[in-house]
């Protein structure tokens, strides 16, 4: 496995890669980074793939952007270009958790050129989200969403007490009785970097603030919108209150879909069960070894 950088969307982003052959992009969500993926990138390369993970703005060594913006059309924007620019002009297979299937959705339904086949993971469609919204369970088990829209407390609550609000988010999603303190250290001090913390809220904090979105990307944002063509399967813990939303959302998707549930799994489910999601990922792709998606 090796690290390089590339220049995307006026940030300099930096993003592991392991093997040869079609790529296969992996996106981490919060609070992650692109680490998340080892037994997926190792699984791929041994599989004649080549993975690749970038890490999100805001994300070192990715680019800690200063008064940048981190709205979910700017995160879209900042993948296309970097499938782009690695992609050699051909498509790619997708998978991302968390933030990174939130950017999925939005880069399959505004870029199905760029994605041969997605996988999207733990977190339901938009549309489905916003129906969530008013759901007293789900508003509690998204309570981060509306505490992070706070000035300057949330930084101060996740620094506290050797950031004992990082274990409690990976206690609270994951399946009882899962560990991964040597992965959440990393994390820890990744998010401990100066501008991290609030780089990576700010994703929190443009979902509700119109204010705190690039007004250049309004057509990407209606594209974004758009129903989803990209053959996709969406994946989620069978322990993740989330599974029960996206039980039914294929009428988001124009094209294949598919879902299922990774048994004994959260929210990280990639990391709780990584031999159960190496399979479904592959048996996905390799239903078309070749790319040849196009809009």
């Amino acid at each position: 496995m090796n690290m390089q950088k590339v220049k995307v969307n006026g940030i300099e982003m930096a993003y592991l890669s392991q093997g040869q052959g079609p790529i296969v992009l992996l996106l981490h969500g919060f609070p992650d980074n692109a680490d998340t993926w080892s037994a997926q990138m190792e699984c791929f390369a041994g599989s004649g793939y080549r993975a690749v993970a970038p890490y999100l703005r805001g994300y070192p060594p990715s680019e800690v952007p200063i008064d940048g913006y981190f709205d979910k059309a700017t995160l879209v924007a900042d993948i296309a270009a970097f499938i782009k620019t690695i992609g050699g002009g051909e498509p790619v297979h997708f998978v991302g958790q968390d933030w990174g299937a939130i950017v999925g959705y939005g880069l399959c339904a505004a870029y199905p050129e760029l994605i041969n086949r997605a996988v999207l993971m733990a977190v339901p469609h938009p549309k489905e989200v916003s129906k969530s919204l008013v759901d007293p369970k789900h508003v509690q088990r998204s309570f981060h969403w509306w505490f992070f829209q706070q000035a300057d407390l949330p930084e101060q609550a996740i620094l506290a007490n050797n950031m004992a609000f990082i274990d409690y988010l990976w206690t609270y999603w994951c399946a009882q009785g899962y560990k991964d303190d040597v992965h959440i250290g990393n994390i820890k001090n990744m998010l401990s970097a100066p501008g991290v913390l609030g780089a990576t809220l700010g994703y929190y904090r443009a979902m509700f603030d119109v204010s705190k979105a690039d007004p250049r990307l309004s057509e990407l944002r209606a594209n974004m919108d758009r129903n989803i063509c990209v053959p996709t399967m969406a994946l989620c813990g069978e322990e993740d209150q989330r599974a029960e939303l996206m039980r039914n959302q294929e009428k988001y998707f124009a094209g294949e879909y598919q879902y299922g549930e990774i048994p004994k799994a959260g929210h990280f489910l990639h990391r709780e069960q990584p031999t159960l999601v190496n399979r479904a990922l592959l048996q996905w792709f390799e239903k078309q070894r070749e790319p040849t998606h196009s809009k």
